[in-house]
């Protein structure tokens, strides 16, 4: 049996607009961690990079956790010590799926040292049992574009490759979200004709994705289910939105649950022009950003 593996795993991007809890991307923004199997029982943690000032090593810890729900049943319950050595890139609390990183993590590199246990469609079902939801995990394993969906409790995911490159410019505030805040501040109830719009604007995007008609993505990464709800949260959101426009994106959205904000752009538009813009309005507000422009992951999680 092998003792050490490490893993990458791509940041994610959930919602994508229109498709709440459904639509998720995987993209070029990596953690990296190792995972060996040690004679020392306990946990043993290592991190640089984000998280590293407050992550700690103990059993309710994601990056533990996962790993032991599929080693304790791989591997018959083995009482092992376990040193994790994190490399993490993706900001936390950032709406870029940091816990589905750890999650999707853990899991594959226990099932990598238990010989492949699991094929990733179970993978996926034991991530959503831990996430909640699998709009994050999905493209996470799988890479690309996913369309996830729940059918008598069981997750499942068409796995999408556009006809076309895209190139996304992740604008990352200092301020975090919580997920928990940002769920918050949706209604429990909508009107008819706000879910026929998202409806449209959901099933524009996957005709234009994988068509190549990307000239229909400006009105295909609009919303009406979470967007207006959450603007609040995040201060010159519609500023950001018409700044991305502006520079030459085809539109941007809230990332997952936020604060960071994606925009869409063809390959030969000047994404850095895109990203100064986005981050000049978000300094109208007060808020220091980061930004990362990226291209679409389509391997997923993987041993490297």
């Amino acid at each position: 049996m092998m003792k050490k593996v490490t893993i990458q795993v791509p940041a994610t991007s959930a919602n994508c607009g229109p498709g709440f809890d459904t639509l998720g991307l995987a993209c070029t923004l990596y953690n990296e961690v190792t995972y060996e199997i040690t004679d020392t029982k306990g946990f043993q943690l290592c991190v640089t990079g984000e998280g590293a000032d407050y992550l700690k090593p103990f059993g309710r810890n994601l990056a533990f956790a996962s790993f032991l729900r599929v080693w304790n049943k791989a591997a018959g319950g083995q009482r092992i010590g376990l040193k994790v050595t994190m490399h993490n890139r993706i900001p936390m609390s950032r709406g870029l799926g940091s816990s589905s990183s750890a999650i999707v993590a853990g899991l594959y590199a226990a099932n990598c040292l238990c010989g492949n246990y699991y094929n990733k469609d179970e993978l996926l079902g034991i991530a959503t049992d831990i996430e909640g939801h699998p709009d994050n995990v999905a493209p996470a394993i799988y890479g690309g574009f996913t369309i996830s969906y729940m059918d008598n409790g069981k997750a499942h995911s068409l796995r999408l490759q556009p006809a076309k490159p895209l190139k996304f410019i992740a604008v990352v505030p200092d301020s975090k979200l919580p997920t928990v805040q940002a769920r918050q501040a949706i209604p429990a109830n909508i009107a008819h004709k706000d879910a026929v719009f998202n409806t449209s604007r959901a099933s524009l995007l996957v005709g234009a994705l994988l068509s190549g008609n990307y000239q229909y993505l400006g009105a295909a990464l609009e919303d009406k289910l979470h967007q207006p709800y959450r603007a609040h949260l995040i201060p010159g959101l519609r500023e950001v939105f018409a700044a991305a426009k502006e520079a030459g994106a085809y539109n941007a959205i809230i990332s997952g649950a936020g604060s960071t904000v994606m925009a869409y752009a063809a390959p030969e538009a000047d994404c850095q022009a895109i990203a100064e813009a986005m981050k000049c309005a978000f300094a109208a507000q007060g808020e220091h950003c980061a930004y990362h422009i990226l291209d679409l992951d389509t391997d997923g999680v993987k041993a490297i």
